[in-house]
């Protein structure tokens, strides 16, 4: 991918889990490449802890955590060239109609970025009403940009603000089998994809026996997190906890890290919908989009209609190793020559007026009373968009007991969380259907 040519620019990311903060981070650096890279991890549930952190491995300027309103009061004094809110939609959506109260009366605001960190395969116009009114939405492939500016139009929202990219972590060296190693095969796992722990005991029983029929080969499954960690979604059944009672060959391995850097010895990529089948196809590496489950829109499979990606796992015990078709890659934001040329010029020509108009959300107290106070309501801010009486609005740096509690307190309402998501939550559904 060639690097911009734009600069000096500032660059903050707003983020709100490691994921999110990965694809700022990247597109920031896609768009900008040197500019000065101030992050802003949002406090709630997705959080990063360190370890994400460090497993992401993007370093930044700065890099602090903080409150929505904290932000906002930050940000409207602050002198950023581009603001990249890399958060789930909601979060936009508040956070375009806070910054535009932010920046009353200011000579000069920065170029507010936003996107999608994966494949868009539900909520289409849940998540793009959400976004609009941010200066550029990016679309991470051709078809995805159709598919917005469609949107978009129909509800008469400004489709010129879409601009076609690609995800920013489609890079690495392209695949070459190699004879120094077995043969590895990576399942891919997803925190919320399937969800129910019949499905996931069955992807990763398969996996076991894939291990146990090819005794030469490595399987791996590369996990997103560890217990007690959140991510972009709620892992109600970690594989960690399932896989000890399938009791595993030595030939399968549990394991973390970089996916860049466990593709690099990626023979075949296994997958229900990871990203990480676009990562693996643009690289060349055999892909197969698992079809044992069904290819149902719940499981977001059907993403990959017409990729020739599609297996099972009995066609992957067979020996099977599907290619992608390279038309659908192409169309689907895989191997794209230059992606980030288009939204380099969006930007560096937006950042180069000496004005920008206000920020224009599609959702307003008009068109949307019903909806949108509670969206930003959860972010501690009013219909007007500004914060909710009591709720602190400066950022502060807590004191190293202040840190250690509120640590503890986040950590014990994390857990709390947690387990009533994978132990209150399933028996509440069970009752359900009764």
């Amino acid at each position: 991918m060639q690097e911009s040519t734009v600069g000096p620019l500032r660059v903050t990311v707003l983020a709100d889990s490691d994921t999110r903060w990965k694809w700022g981070a990247l597109t920031a650096r896609r768009i900008a490449s040197g500019a000065r890279l101030d992050a802003r991890l949002l406090r709630g549930r997705a959080t990063p802890t360190t370890r994400q952190l460090a497993e992401v491995g993007i370093p930044a300027d700065s890099m602090r955590e903080v409150t929505a309103p904290e932000f906002l009061a930050e940000t409207g004094r602050d002198t950023t060239d581009v603001l990249i809110l890399s958060c789930v939609g909601g979060t936009v959506q508040a956070m375009l109609h806070g910054l535009n109260r932010a920046w009353e009366g200011a000579q000069r605001r920065p170029v507010v970025v936003t996107g999608y960190v994966g494949v868009v395969y539900e909520k289409l116009a849940d998540g793009l009403l959400l976004r609009a009114g941010a200066d550029v939405v990016l679309a991470n492939s051709a078809h995805d940009a159709d598919r917005f500016r469609a949107v978009y139009s129909g509800v008469g929202a400004d489709p010129d603000s879409v601009v076609e990219t690609a995800l920013p972590f489609l890079e690495g060296e392209p695949y070459k089998p190699s004879a120094e190693r077995p043969f590895t095969v990576v399942f891919a796992v997803q925190p919320s994809v399937p969800d129910s722990r019949k499905d996931r005991t069955y992807l990763l029983r398969r996996a076991v026996d894939h291990a146990r029929f090819h005794p030469d080969r490595e399987v791996l499954v590369k996990l997103r997190s560890k217990p007690g960690e959140h991510t972009t979604h709620i892992e109600e059944q970690p594989y960690q906890k399932l896989v000890a009672r399938l009791d595993p060959p030595a030939n399968l391995k549990l394991v973390y890290g970089h996916m860049g850097e466990v593709l690099d010895r990626t023979d075949l990529l296994v997958t229900v919908s990871s990203t990480a089948a676009l990562e693996s196809m643009h690289r060349g590496i055999p892909t197969a989009v698992l079809t044992d489950l069904g290819i149902r829109e719940a499981l977001g499979n059907h993403h990959f209609l017409g990729s020739a990606a599609y297996a099972s796992w009995d066609r992957i015990d067979a020996g099977h190793v599907p290619v992608a078709d390279p038309a659908w890659a192409r169309a689907h934001g895989v191997a794209a020559v230059n992606p980030f040329g288009a939204v380099r010029e969006r930007v560096t020509a937006l950042a180069a007026r000496d004005r920008l108009p206000q920020l224009a959300p599609y959702y307003t107290p008009e068109t949307a009373p019903g909806y949108l106070p509670g969206v930003l309501a959860r972010h501690g801010l009013d219909p007007k968009g500004e914060p909710l009486p009591g709720v602190a609005v400066e950022p502060t740096e807590p004191s190293a007991v202040r840190r250690a509690l509120r640590d503890f307190a986040r950590n014990s309402a994390r857990t709390a969380y947690r387990q009533g998501v994978q132990r209150v939550a399933p028996v509440i559904r069970r009752w359900g259907q009764l």
